[in-house]
């Protein structure tokens, strides 16, 4: 592959992981995007695949992260707002897409966040997803 054609990749993947968590909190698309980027889905799709992981998942590890912090840190903020903050405006599919990265319920993790004294969650780019079966617990402050 051409040297410039790496580094063209390279400034679109940044690009798009920049967009992606300034603007994690709106309903963002792959197309949305790559328009605001200046090109197409597709050069944008190649740019993760080649950096990193997809777009989508980019965007889920953000969102939960996010969401992770805010019931940890922000216990006055509802569950449901908590979902509507990081870019989910139904609750039920937040519920689903956390328990699925996390294990838990968002309810849940708060509660064991606050029973185990948790009071500031670490931010990894893209936390690990826990083995079927497996319940995550909240990290330990």
């Amino acid at each position: 592959m051409h040297p410039d054609t790496i580094s063209e990749r390279r400034r679109l993947y940044l690009l798009g992981r920049v967009l992606v968590a300034r603007y994690y909190g709106r309903p963002l698309t792959l197309v949305a995007v790559a328009r605001a980027i200046g090109t197409s889905p597709r050069q944008l799709q190649r740019a993760y695949a080649q950096f990193g992981d997809s777009f989508q998942e980019d965007l889920f590890a953000r969102r939960m992260s996010a969401a992770a912090q805010l019931l940890v840190e922000q216990r006055a903020i509802p569950v449901s707002d908590v979902g509507r903050l990081v870019g989910y405006p139904y609750s039920s599919h937040f519920a689903s897409s956390f328990r699925r990265r996390y294990g838990l319920s968002p309810a849940k993790f708060r509660e064991c966040a606050v029973r185990h004294g948790a009071t500031r969650t670490p931010q990894p780019a893209h936390p690990p997803l826990p083995r079927p079966g497996q319940a995550a617990r909240p990290p330990a402050a």
